[in-house]
């Protein structure tokens, strides 16, 4: 890898030719940017390169301007360029910049992707364009015809657009090994990159040129940056709006500065992290009547193209969006961008605020809006970091088998048959997969061969293509996870409003179900899974829930959680040194980009933990009952990592499940009786790191998402026909089936790579047992145990929902059924309304109180109960109808009423009892306050 020379002022064109240049100064191009500076003088060589540059600073032209000159004036017959981006098509303003490229230097410029017409296919592969514009997943599907193979044996020159989003995902990996199929039709090529800024451009070069040398051009983006982190301080008119926005005062706060700063910028950006914040901020603002649109990717594509139109054209001074405008979506100038929360990530933070003052020498402007002193310290390291150039590594996808045996099938496409050992050397070229094995190469293509989506003739070591391959491989041209996505149409217009995707369907769409979409309300009415489509109607309600959309927490790295430590522990010392909290916030804004009320209100928590305190050196463990809390400054991964290891060994050593719920800063575990904070720091001091690998891989066996992710795998591999979340498959029977089998062992791979840090977390045992990292143990709860995270905060209804929300909550729950069943006996059962329900039910057969108040569709349970030979399943289900009929049997109908809760099972039923208070009705503000709670973040660990 070498760094890009730098070329100052014009002189970066005198390396084009006469056609180009003319065509500059037509264009009123007379000063090149940075990146063009920079960029093209490597480029006009041939070299690969991989140019990292904040988006919409004109990267596309910076790549294409030395290619248009490679190829104007030549003698051009099959497709001379690719250029590949991620988005499903090119926004129409760059297409448009393209398209007058080609006109004035005669150069023929088509895009194909998935939509394009059967008629435009057949003309593009009877008479080729120069320039191709497509999309990873066409490139897939151009290797296998005849004639467009043909076409692309002319190719001189790939762009990759947006490479850094494909670098660390399975689409980008098959990307990378069709790179490779490409380079056997056309030979060597020159490879382009096009990449938003990371923190390892050599390794993102490797993944785009198999390793064969790369130029990296990088432009420093820190020094144009200006970023503020503001906490706003509550104002008469705060409490005034909270009232009408149906919120909480400090809510009402940060929706009035939203307002502001939009009033103060001409064309503003306002990025949140879920969509689900986005509908609840957007129904806010709706309700003020400002000129805000929303965008993320569950809108319905003529939704989302009418707000990108109405944004750029100046109806609208604001877009609220999710990360689908972190990509080169065109949206014309923006002069400020709002980032609501801690973005949680660096890269994403650059990506977002560089979309604002994209010409020369111009800051890109952005303000940090945060809600809880964490969120504030997150957001000011990740603020400082941003400007240092201080960016995350980009983790590549690497090994993924699942791609390697869709990739089989695609040579097999293309030449009908090869020897096994050249499609491992083809498969090998591509970086993310330089470090397969033979024998794991071999396990995939005997998994497809006995799925018969091949021929393997093991005597002669070759590969054919089967009857069974080419449908298997269309079905399969894309590596996302095939997952439905239901169209939500209102019964009243007919329209479609926009998407829900399919486990949201599943776990919790049912008729009279209240969401929100587009910023406005909407009831179920239907579920259609046959033509999947929820039909809805609009309602006023403001008391609805939020969709629990797919998409997880944006997880926040090691760096920048070691970052909030290491802030933590300055902030304590200065307190430590006699210093007040206002003279503490004069020393944080010396060093950080914020003013002295957001650093005061952030400095609250750490003046009042006076105990030890959790840092990027230091874990305290603390506890209250049966809730033992770990602090660890390790971020999202690792403490996940570490929470299932002292999960599975307590658990192991009691026989009793360990609740667990993990942020970057905190791991908490409701363990059994009995089990004190000594011995999970035992857990800590004494597991062998090396044993660590080995006992999450065990506690994955028993996890639903290692069995929801087996389905999508074996789909993948053409083991299962497409899964469809409806339960009609049987998860266990499926992981007994797959055992051993490279299927398995992808899941396992994927999940460690999606959701833990193992390497990492090994690490971090290894410092904990050599003294590196020390553990201190604290009683009771401390301020920083139980600070939270804001991710979570609801922002249509106050925390303490009103009265009439309650009354609808006792009502909904009075009303629902539940299904009463004796435990002595297993003979009775019954299934009645929960106001039905006596105090204290009991068995009439035989009088036991021991009755488990079970959901009215389980069945299954009351099945599992009393059959004598029961399977891993039963065996949990019985223990879980234990657990509801020891509640049902100490707390009576308030038991029954908790158990009938949405998502409220024993163990979350059993901490709702417990909780002293002052009124009936908090009861039910906490039974509301875990149903939301389920329906946001409905986890896939068992």
């Amino acid at each position: 890898m070498t760094e890009g020379k730098t070329v100052g002022g014009a002189d970066a064109f005198t390396h084009l030719g006469d056609a180009v240049r003319s065509a500059l100064s037509e264009r009123g191009f007379a000063t090149p940017t940075e990146p063009q500076r920079r960029a093209i003088p490597v480029l006009a060589t041939g070299s690969n390169a991989l140019i990292v540059a904040p988006t919409g600073t004109g990267k596309t032209e910076t790549a294409m301007l030395p290619v248009f000159d490679a190829v104007a004036g030549t003698d051009r017959h099959g497709i001379s360029v690719l250029y590949i981006t991620p988005l499903r098509a090119l926004n129409r303003d760059m297409r448009d910049r393209l398209e007058w490229w080609g006109e004035q230097l005669d150069i023929d410029i088509d895009v194909r992707h998935g939509d394009t017409t059967r008629y435009q296919r057949t003309k593009q592969a009877d008479d080729p364009p120069d320039v191709l514009v497509t999309t990873p997943e066409t490139v897939q599907a151009m290797l296998t015809g005849s004639k467009l193979r043909r076409a692309l044996e002319d190719v001189e020159h790939v762009v990759v657009d947006e490479v850094h989003e494909l670098a660390n995902s399975k689409r980008g990996a098959q990307l990378t090994i069709g790179l490779e199929r490409l380079r056997e039709l056309a030979g060597s090529f020159q490879r382009i990159g096009l990449s938003a800024t990371v923190g390892d451009p050599e390794d993102v070069g490797r993944f785009l040129t198999g390793d064969r040398g790369c130029d990296i051009v990088e432009v420093d983006v820190g020094s144009t940056l200006d970023i503020r982190v503001r906490t706003p301080e509550i104002t008469p008119e705060d409490e005034r709006l909270a009232g009408r926005l149906m919120t909480d005062e400090e809510t009402a706060s940060h929706i009035r500065l939203i307002r502001d700063l939009i009033d103060e910028h001409e064309s503003t950006l306002v990025f949140v992290n879920t969509r689900q914040t986005a509908e609840a901020l957007g129904s806010r603002f709706k309700e003020l009547d400002l000129s805000v649109g929303i965008h993320h990717g569950s809108l319905s594509k003529p939704a989302r193209i009418e707000v990108e139109d109405r944004f750029k054209a100046g109806e609208l001074a604001s877009l609220l969006c999710t990360s689908s405008m972190e990509l080169g979506i065109d949206v014309g100038r923006i002069d400020h961008v709002i980032q609501y929360s801690s973005p949680r990530q660096v890269s994403r933070l650059l990506q977002r605020v560089g979309r604002a003052g994209h010409r020369q020498d111009v800051l890109s402007s952005g303000t940090i809006i945060t809600t809880l002193p964490g969120d504030t310290f997150e957001a000011l390291d990740i603020a400082t970091k941003a400007v240092d150039g201080t960016v995350e590594p980009t983790e590549i996808h690497e090994g993924s088998l699942d791609t390697v045996a869709n990739q089989i099938a695609g040579l097999l496409m293309g030449t009908g048959e090869i020897g096994a050992m050249r499609a491992y050397e083809i498969v090998t070229r591509a970086y993310p997969f330089c470090t397969l094995t033979q024998e794991s190469f071999r396990a995939v293509v005997r998994e497809l061969s006995n799925n018969r989506l091949l021929w393997l003739d093991e005597d002669a070591d070759r590969l054919e293509k089967s009857g069974g391959t080419w449908q298997y491989f269309y079905d399969n041209l894309s590596m996302i996870p095939d997952e439905a996505t239901y169209a939500v149409e209102d019964v009243a217009s007919g329209r479609q409003i926009g998407t829900l995707d399919e486990r949201f369907v599943v776990n919790f769409a049912e008729p009279g179900e209240v969401f929100i979409q587009r910023g406005e309300m909407w009831r179920i009415v239907e579920v259609d899974d046959g033509d999947e489509e929820v039909t809805v109607t609009p309602i006023e309600d403001p008391g609805g829930e939020v969709p629990s959309w797919t998409g997880q927490e944006i997880p926040v790295p090691f760096a920048v959680a070691q970052g909030v430590g290491s802030l933590r522990a300055t902030a304590r010392q200065a307190f430590d040194d006699g210093a007040s909290r206002a003279t503490a916030a004069r020393q944080l804004c010396e060093r950080y980009p914020t003013d002295e009320h957001t650093a005061q209100e952030a400095l609250a928590q750490i003046e009042k933990h006076t105990m030890a305190m959790p840092d990027a050196d230091r874990i305290v463990v603390e506890s209250y009952g049966r809730e033992i809390v770990i602090n660890a400054c390790f971020g999202h991964m690792i403490n996940e990592t570490i929470g299932r290891v002292i999960s599975a060994l307590i658990g192991q050593q009691t026989g009793s499940s360990v609740g667990l719920e993990t942020d970057p800063y905190r791991i908490a575990c409701e363990v059994p009786r009995g089990v004190t904070p000594t011995d999970v720091i035992e857990v800590l001091e004494t597991t062998v790191p090396e044993h660590v690998e080995g006992v999450i891989e065990l506690s994955l066996k028993r996890a639903a998402v290692l069995k929801f992710k087996l389905a999508q795998v074996a789909t993948k591999f053409g083991a299962l026909k497409r899964w469809h979340g409806s339960g009609s498959f049987g998860r266990t029977r499926l992981l007994d089936a797959l055992a051993d089998t490279p299927v398995y062992d992808e899941a396992v791979r994927e999940v460690l790579y999606e959701e833990l840090a193992v390497p990492e977390t090994i690490d971090i045992f290894r410092q904990i047992q050599s003294g590196g990292i020390d553990i201190a143990v604290v009683s009771g709860r401390t301020p920083i145990g139980t600070g939270g995270r804001s991710s979570g905060r609801e922002l249509l209804t106050p925390e303490n929902a009103d009265a009439s929300v309650v009354q609808t909550v006792k009502e909904r729950i009075r009303d629902d059924r539940v299904i009463l069943f004796c435990l002595h006996c297993t003979e009775w059962e019954r299934t009645q309304t929960v106001k039905r329900v006596p105090d204290q039910p009991e068995c009439p057969n035989c009088g036991s109180t021991q009755i488990a108040a079970l959901n009215p569709w389980d069945d299954d349970t009351v099945k599992a109960v009393r059959v004598s030979e029961k399977d891993e399943e039963q065996e949990k289900m019985t223990q879980r109808a234990y657990r509801a009929a020891n509640l049902v049997q100490s707390h009576g109908k308030r038991a029954v009423i908790a158990l009938a809760a949405r998502g409220v099972g024993p163990h979350n039923a059993a901490r709702i009892i417990s909780k002293l208070r002052e009124n009936e009705d908090d009861f039910y503000r906490d039974i509301l306050s875990q149903e939301r709670q389920y329906a946001r973040t409905k986890s896939f660990w068992e």
